[in-house]
């Protein structure tokens, strides 16, 4: 089979796993009400029980144009809402140090107007300024795979997914999760990605909520017990 044909034949049939258990996550019938009682929607600002529904919110969002090829002491306090933190040193590089200075420059070459699902695979592919960046953080003292992909997830939300060890497991375990959450939410013309934009509309969700914070959020909704997280 050609390289065209093996391209089309992934976007039929079948979906791959993660688009399986995303789309059984999706079917489950208080998906809807756990994205409302996540991001508190009909309540006042701070009456919220999860921190979280703030993250991509605070201080107007870590993509805004002013920002978005920067990382801020905002973005630091959002990632603190998904219930991690950035060591002091590794925080005040990233305001005022080399390492702030080599990841805006990758950001510039990382789309921020992008949804996962549009992208080009080279976007997220090995090598890619997007791994580029997720690696230099993922080395820093004390951060690690899950914050790397937090704090990336905070300045691109539509391009690059929170990732966490609960999600890893409910998703059992893919090993190139960017590349193979992308395949999935292009399936089928794009099924699970309309999917995800059709809960946030059915949960009054704002559009700043980006698909893939649908699919986290989702996820780690259904899958809150200590026994569903991976090593």
């Amino acid at each position: 089979m050609n390289e065209q044909l093996a391209g089309a034949a992934s976007f039929a049939g079948t979906p791959s796993v993660v688009g399986q258990r995303l789309h059984a996550v999706l079917d489950a019938e208080r998906a809807a009400d756990n994205l409302r009682r996540y991001f508190a929607i009909g309540l006042p600002p701070g009456a919220g029980v999860f921190t979280g529904g703030r993250f991509e919110h605070l201080a107007g969002g870590g993509d805004r144009r002013q920002v978005a090829n920067r990382f801020t002491a905002e973005d630091l306090i959002a990632v603190q809402t998904l219930s991690v933190t950035v060591s002091a040193p590794v925080a005040l590089d990233l305001l005022e140090g080399p390492l702030g200075a080599q990841l805006s420059h990758l950001l510039r070459s990382i789309p921020a107007d992008t949804d996962l699902a549009d992208a080009d695979a080279s976007v997220v592919a090995e090598g890619s300024p997007a791994h580029q960046a997720w690696s230099l953080l993922e080395n820093q003292h004390r951060v690690g795979w899950v914050i790397a992909g937090k704090l990336l997830a905070r300045k691109r939300p539509r391009l690059l997914p929170v990732y966490d060890r609960v999600v890893c497991c409910a998703l059992d375990r893919p090993p190139s999760f960017w590349t193979e959450l992308r395949t999935a939410l292009r399936e089928n013309d794009g099924a699970l990605h309309h999917r995800l934009l059709d809960l946030r509309q059915s949960a009054s969700l704002p559009d700043t909520v980006s698909a893939l914070r649908i699919a986290d959020v989702a996820v780690w909704m259904a899958h809150p017990a200590p026994g569903h997280r991976c090593p």
